[in-house]
């Protein structure tokens, strides 16, 4: 069992900047994978970004260039640094993560950016 605990979200102006983390219970160097998806209302989920415990990362062509995705397993977090925020950026942000191929969610946390 994993559990996430997500911190950082809140409201921003337009072309700000915001940084996102994701603590989870036990060692992050066991997890194999670690992502943040989000979900604005009334649409579907969709994943942000991926990175495995190898450090190699995904992005969603929305986000390239603008987003960067990390974890730091002396500090035993991930973290998403979102730079260049717009209005299509709005939504709960959730973090996810993937252990002997079980998947894990944190409670999500709220990003709210105001053009």
């Amino acid at each position: 069992q994993v559990q996430l605990v997500e911190s950082g979200g809140g409201l921003v102006q337009a072309g700000g900047s915001l940084r996102l983390s994701c603590a989870p219970s036990g060692s992050i160097s066991s997890i194999s994978v670690m992502g943040w998806y989000r979900q604005a209302p009334g649409k579907q989920r969709e994943l942000v970004a991926t990175i495995t415990s190898g450090g190699i990362t995904n992005y969603a062509d929305a986000v390239k260039g603008r987003f960067t995705i990390s974890r730091d397993n002396a500090k035993n977090t991930m973290y998403l640094q979102m730079n260049s925020l717009s209005s299509d950026d709005t939504a709960v942000y959730y973090c996810y993560a993937r252990k002997t191929w079980v998947p894990y969610w944190g409670q999500g946390t709220q990003v709210t950016v105001s053009s």
